[in-house]
């Protein structure tokens, strides 16, 4: 009598728990990945270890020792140049120190549940400043922007300051060695929320057809109805259920002309990789076709933006491509 537990018979002979069969196949499979992946192998096995979780603290401590230091050799930086008039309306520049000719522009957008986070999670620490690193390394020119947080700031204000932020980029980038035809929007999280919140919604726009010649939108939440909101959620879009469709981004997404990209993680919470599904299928009633839609192996949450920089390039390497082909 084996009782409630479920019982299967391993490789050996010997009766295990399901559970432990479990373990055992994300070993083999951690494993597998290693072989074949840019990943150091050790953080892969902690990342599956952790699962589907938003963990900033750990994985930080898996990926800082990875970036670089400041100091950045053969970059500029302007750092808290107000785009707008709220005390959150700051961005940091990241330029080569010298620059033949104009450069495509990347506008990051952080996360942080609407409620929290920045442009640079603590006065020393590489992130974000990675992602402008890596952006300048690959030919643009680095745009890493904050904004207003709820509960003081509902939607739509992080709509609005984006649409601040890209009119700025728009008008003095060129003073910076940027092509304002060339603006790409990229956003993580909540960020990847509000970039999709400006996209999809032309009334936010100040430059004519939102100034962008393509959205990035990373582990975002697009159909505020599919899954339920956070109270984190609830401080930004408000407690009313009947209002969440309109301040929704997908049916807007969906008939865009705005060149889209979306992507997930592999570990992201399950909710997260509905709203990627749910978003590749809307865009795909698009007349210019489906968005650029890529599952980020391996990732989970954090690590698939954390990790930017580094010798895994599987996200960049699409992003690059994105950029290249506009699809």
């Amino acid at each position: 009598m084996l009782g409630k537990t479920a019982m299967n018979q391993g490789a050996s002979g010997v009766l295990l728990p399901k559970s432990a069969l479990v373990a055992v196949a994300a070993m083999i499979a951690s494993a597998a990945w290693a072989q074949e992946s840019p990943m150091p192998a050790e953080i892969a096995a902690r990342l599956l270890e952790m699962g589907r979780v938003i963990d900033p603290p750990k994985t930080v401590a898996l990926y800082a020792p990875l970036q670089q230091k400041e100091p950045y050799q053969g970059v500029k930086v302007e750092r808290d140049v107000r785009y707008g008039a709220a005390d959150r309306n700051l961005l940091d520049i990241f330029l080569p120190e010298s620059a033949a000719s104009p450069r495509p522009v990347l506008i990051f957008v952080h996360g942080g549940a609407y409620i929290g986070g920045n442009k640079r999670t603590t006065p020393t620490s590489p992130f974000y400043d990675n992602i402008m690193l890596w952006a300048v390394t690959n030919g643009f020119v680095g745009v890493n922007v904050t904004y207003r947080l709820a509960p003081q700031a509902p939607w739509p204000a992080g709509a609005e300051d984006l649409a601040a932020a890209v009119q700025w980029v728009s008008d003095r980038i060129g003073e910076r060695g940027g092509d304002p035809a060339r603006i790409y929007l990229m956003g993580h999280s909540a960020g990847a929320v509000h970039v999709a919140s400006y996209v999809s919604h032309p009334e936010f726009h100040r430059v004519k057809g939102g100034g962008l010649a393509g959205a990035i939108m990373i582990s975002g939440n697009y159909d505020l109805t599919a899954t339920p909101l956070a109270d984190s959620g609830r401080a930004y879009f408000g407690t009313d259920p009947a209002r969440y469709a309109e301040r929704s981004s997908l049916p807007g997404l969906a008939t865009t002309s705005i060149p889209l990209m979306l992507a997930a993680a592999e570990l992201d919470p399950p909710g997260f990789v509905l709203q990627f599904d749910l978003m590749k299928q809307a865009t795909c009633k698009r007349a210019s076709g489906c968005a650029r839609a890529f599952l980020v192996p391996q990732h989970s949450h954090m690590s698939e933006v954390y990790s930017i920089n580094t010798a895994d390039t599987r996200l960049t390497e699409q992003i690059l491509d994105f950029v290249r082909t506009g699809m």
